[in-house]
């Protein structure tokens, strides 16, 4: 499982339709929209949890599109990118 970072996104994107328009990668396993406390209206970053190969084919195809008139942006959240580089463990 890995997080993917949104950012880039229309004010008016909903969960529904970015569940939508990843789905056509693979399972949305969580998402979280960052919306305004105020307004309610989608901040431009979102979360999203998929499995690792779905997450990364979403990544490749999604990562500079358009979307609303809008690039956005999809990466591999920094935290899971650590995780993932392997090699000796430390003692």
């Amino acid at each position: 499982m890995i997080t993917l970072f949104i950012r880039g996104l229309p004010t008016s994107t909903t969960e529904e339709s970015l569940t939508a328009l990843f789905a056509d990668y693979g399972t949305v396993r969580s998402l979280t929209l960052h919306k305004d406390l105020f307004t309610g209206q989608a901040r431009g970053t979102a979360l999203i949890n998929m499995e690792g190969h779905e997450g990364r084919a979403a990544i490749a195809a999604l990562d500079g599109s358009q979307l609303q008139g809008r690039t956005i942006y999809v990466n591999q959240t920094k935290e899971e990118k650590r995780r993932g580089r392997g090699g000796r463990r430390r003692r």
